[in-house]
């Protein structure tokens, strides 16, 4: 029997917009040939709403925003319906300067926030260091944002995962091909090894690889391109000291993160780079995200490093997420987040839930219209700019 909807894509995104779908009483089958081993198995956590703010991206920050504020909820629910902890934490995120230079960036930073009624709190160095006793004391000063949030992501997905086999979501293990279509309507997705689901709604939360599902019409395919991450996971044993909260610093104009789990693990990231779909990990992308993470706390260099690995952001022209209904009837699109899949998870799971019962979603994610005019400009066709091609370090903006 056909579903009502199948899903491409077994991220976060995808996973909790079937979940959310079929909580919403729709029959869902979620395609994916190996479910939570993309993005979202390389993600950080931190829902950092706050701390992720970029100027010129206001409509961003609303979504952002809006999604944090679900989250809470969202925990709850799928704490219950699993029986699984998420290990989500509502502790804050501290943000450091290392030098002078760097300081001056948070200072604008701070009045930029401030400007659009962000909570933040400014700490000296001594502020900065009573709250992470692990700093070094070289750290000038920063700002504490109580609202940013910090969750696991692996741990949302062993819950999603256990949550729709309660739910009665079929997922298939085979990779989408195309999406089918018969006079301008969704009709199914047909796999890689040919076989074809039937469904009259298909949502693409394929991230990354959202633009290479064939079968769409031009109109309709998503303007998405994968954006490499580079990140290392580290170890320290049960009687050492850690890290209370996410750590954001900037290091001579470089960004750093380091965010702690409940069972002893750090995850310190991310490099930005213009590969393709290249997920090699490099030396040197592995020696620039110690070095810093290192300078800002120095016991970094005695933990264990049990993982470095390599992720890809699905990255669209004005860094705004692809989220709804299309031109091509039936199709919704839920892909494009960047840097923000994990936050915008609730939000977005929720409107597509709304969008396959039709019923309306917050009004909110009219930013991330897939339709919207900003998709089509000159930074829409030109492609990466050059100097931006290659490895370089996400950046507080």
């Amino acid at each position: 029997m056909a579903a009502d909807a199948v899903v491409v894509g077994g991220g976060l995104i995808g996973l909790a917009s079937a979940w959310r779908a079929a909580r919403a009483g729709c029959t869902v089958t979620l395609v994916d040939p190996a479910p939570g081993s993309g993005a979202s198995n390389v993600a950080a956590g931190m829902l950092a709403p706050v701390t992720e703010v970029a100027y010129g991206e206001e409509a961003a920050l609303r979504l952002n925003i809006a999604s944090a504020r679900r989250w809470p909820g969202f925990v709850d629910d799928l704490e219950a319906a699993s029986q699984l902890e998420v290990d989500y934490h509502a502790d804050g995120t501290l943000l450091v300067g290392f030098d002078a230079d760097d300081m001056r960036v948070l200072d604008e930073l701070t009045a930029f926030q401030v400007e659009l009624g962000l909570e933040v709190q400014r700490l000296r160095s001594r502020g900065c260091r009573e709250r992470e006793p692990l700093l070094s004391p070289r750290v000038r000063g920063g700002l504490l944002a109580a609202e940013d949030h910090r969750v696991d992501p692996r741990r949302v997905v062993a819950a999603l995962s256990r949550a729709l086999s309660i739910a009665g979501v079929e997922v298939v293990t085979d990779r989408a091909a195309a999406v089918e279509q018969a006079r301008g309507r969704v009709t199914g997705v047909r796999l890689a090894d040919g076989r074809t689901l039937s469904a009259p709604r298909v949502v693409l939360a394929a991230g990354s690889w959202s633009a290479g599902i064939e079968g769409l019409p031009p109109a309709v395919v998503p303007a998405v391109r994968p954006v490499k991450g580079q990140v290392l996971v580290l170890r320290g044993g049960a009687d050492e000291p850690a890290l209370t909260a996410s750590l954001r610093g900037l290091v001579q104009g470089r960004s750093i993160y380091l965010v702690p789990r409940s069972d002893g693990r750090v995850v310190v990231g991310a490099s930005q780079e213009e590969r393709g779909f290249d997920t090699t990990v490099t030396a040197g992308a592995t020696r620039e995200l110690l070095d810093d993470a290192v300078r800002l706390v120095p016991g970094v260099d005695e933990l264990e490093l049990v993982e470095a690995i390599a992720g890809l952001r699905p990255a669209t022209p004005d860094n705004r997420p692809l989220l709804g209904p299309t031109e091509l009837d039936g199709l919704v699109l839920a892909t494009g987040h960047h840097r923000s899949g994990v936050l915008l998870t609730p939000l977005t799971a929720d409107s597509v839930a709304a969008w396959l019962t039709d019923t309306d979603p917050d009004p909110v994610v009219a930013a991330a219209d897939p339709c919207r005019g900003s998709l089509h400009g000159p930074a829409a066709t030109r492609g990466p700019d050059r100097e931006h091609v290659g490895r370089t370090r996400e950046t507080v903006q």
